[in-house]
């Protein structure tokens, strides 16, 4: 049985490339660099700065500018936090049926808060989710277990009647770390470099509406 629903925010419950990538092409265009397509950039969406600035700079964390570049890009995209930002077509509807049928549903994020809590608030579900559990609320994201159970403990759900939704491999491994099962978002950001397959979830929805045939609804 299936008390709730958590979900991983970028790549998704929210649709967060087209500001992600607009924040990086704003900073290449700062540092004489042309504009990058929203299809190239859109694969590294939820591998957070490290991947953005990898596609962008084509810089890894060991480089001695990248710090320098991350604090830049991270001002420049929270000043365009939800300009161009959606929820995934039919996550609505399935909100609202999670809803009616009295399921609570959360949110587990690597995104830190100072970007979570406000996007949250402008698309209208900081008051609907359960628990909103950021990048910095506990000492350890995403792969470690920690902010799956701090949901868990928010909600008042054990993990294995829990499920979990993400479209990157850290997504699974802290779901299952947890005692949690876990399905891939296959709509979400999967980059040809990755292979969910091998991730080991124990399940793949093509759209946020397939999760209700997997809850039995």
């Amino acid at each position: 049985m299936v008390n709730a629903v958590l979900f991983d925010l970028d790549g998704t419950l929210v649709d967060t490339a087209p500001d992600l990538s607009y924040a990086l092409n704003q900073q290449r265009q700062m540092h004489g660099l042309p504009e990058m397509p929203l299809e190239l950039i859109r694969p590294y969406a939820s591998h957070g700065t490290v991947g953005l600035l990898q596609i962008g700079f084509a810089i890894s964390p060991n480089h001695p500018a990248f710090e320098d570049l991350r604090s830049e890009y991270l001002e420049l995209y929270e000043q365009n936090l939800n300009q161009f930002s959606t929820l995934f077509p039919g996550m609505m509807e399935l909100l609202d049926e999670l809803e009616i049928r009295g399921l609570p549903w959360g949110i587990v994020t690597n995104k830190p808060a100072r970007f979570t809590d406000p996007l949250l608030a402008q698309l209208g579900l900081d008051d609907r989710a359960a628990t909103v559990i950021s990048g910095d609320t506990c000492a350890h994201p995403k792969p470690h277990p920690e902010p799956m159970l701090a949901a868990c403990r928010a909600i008042g759900v054990l993990p294995a009647t829990c499920v979990y939704i993400g479209d990157a491999e850290r997504d699974v491994e802290a779901a299952h770390a947890s005692g949690m099962p876990a399905l891939v978002a296959e709509y979400g950001y999967i980059g040809p470099q990755d292979n969910p397959l091998e991730w080991g979830a124990d399940g793949f929805i093509q759209s946020p509406t397939a999760l209700l045939e997997y809850l039995g609804y």
